[in-house]
């Protein structure tokens, strides 16, 4: 097969590379961007250890092929270290002991941003409803949960 330029708009910076058509956007984040934060999981959309952002959206890297992703915005992990919402999520995360091995929290941390700007009023149901396509191992969701949740009500205050 051959190889296609795609430019994207990775972290703030435009990025001009040659890829599959079909390479996942994953494999080229990870193998030619070395931007490992993103991780690989189960391979098929299910887990979201994958999670980045394309044009503001959440969306499994896994299973979206780096070709259609030409003109794009991603934000992976690594692109939101001056996030005010996300620093706030990463310090609920360790106050609510909402890490252990760590595998599946990039991916966490994406989706709960996007609850926190999207739904402000969510729940405790809304939010594990939310959650479902993100798998955690480890924690039993509990401190995820309430790390999200205490953002949320930080925000409500504001």
């Amino acid at each position: 097969m051959s190889k296609i330029a795609i430019t994207l708009t990775v972290n703030g910076e435009e990025t001009k590379v040659e890829t599959e058509p079909r390479e996942h956007l994953a494999d080229l984040l990870r193998g030619k961007l070395l931007l490992t934060g993103t991780h690989i999981g189960c391979e098929h959309g299910v887990c979201g250890a994958c999670t980045v952002e394309v044009d503001g959206v959440p969306a499994r890297s896994c299973i979206t092929h780096a070709g259609v992703c030409d003109g794009a915005a991603v934000r992976t992990i690594e692109g939101f270290g001056d996030d005010e919402i996300m620093a706030a999520l990463r310090e609920a995360f360790a106050r609510e002991h909402a890490l252990q091995c760590g595998y599946c929290t990039p991916g966490m941390l994406v989706t709960s941003r996007d609850i926190v700007l999207r739904l402000p009023d969510a729940d405790e149901a809304r939010v594990r409803e939310e959650l479902a396509g993100n798998l955690c191992r480890c924690t039993g969701y509990r401190g995820i949960v309430r790390a999200v949740l205490s953002v949320l009500a930080e925000r409500r205050k504001a």
